[in-house]
């Protein structure tokens, strides 16, 4: 793979991770809990499901994020090598993408507590944006993150921040699309 400016990978991520708590505080954080319930016409899930489902990734990655960045050695290098299984991951979950079941740990109940649903989404979101600037000083293509799925395969702390936020792109817009 290519490599790529790391300034420029971890900038465009903060833009969208910032982007995503703009949308949240601002059109879904007010929202009335019956609103971020309302299952999808098609009987997909709520809003409220979407941004849990995001949370439970959370609940795994920014712990392992937080320990890669505690291990990880000073920046050597001012770029970032995308492993093909990374760029496969992150392509999986860019919006548009062929649709996939969730795995079972991290399918979302219907009956919610939409409210700290939504302030849980934006504590992650806020700490993923502390996680991001750390990088910079971090060396993402010797940190190593195991995969929620399937914990013996490791990526590149820069690959694992790229699905996540691609992840985190893919069901905001099903979010959004219930507010329609």
């Amino acid at each position: 793979m290519k490599p790529i400016l790391k300034s420029d990978l971890l900038h465009s991520l903060e833009q969208r991770v910032e982007q995503h708590l703009q949308i949240t505080t601002a059109r879904l954080q007010n929202l009335k809990p019956e609103q971020l319930l309302q299952p999808a016409p098609d009987g997909g899930w709520s809003i409220a499901q979407c941004l849990e489902h995001l949370n439970s990734y959370g609940r795994y990655y920014l712990p392992e994020i937080e320990k890669g960045l505690s291990r990880a050695r000073p920046v050597t290098a001012d770029t970032f090598t995308s492993t093909w299984l990374g760029n496969y991951f992150t392509r999986m979950m860019e919006p548009g993408a062929k649709k996939y079941k969730a795995p079972k740990d991290h399918r979302p109940a219907p009956d919610l507590d939409a409210v700290a649903v939504i302030a849980t989404f934006i504590e992650q979101q806020e700490t993923l944006l502390a996680y991001l600037r750390q990088a910079g000083a971090a060396d993402m293509d010797k940190v190593r993150i195991p995969i929620s799925i399937a914990r013996w395969i490791r990526l590149k702390l820069g690959d694992v921040f790229r699905f996540l936020v691609a992840h985190n792109e893919r069901h905001m817009q099903q979010a959004l699309r219930l507010l329609k």
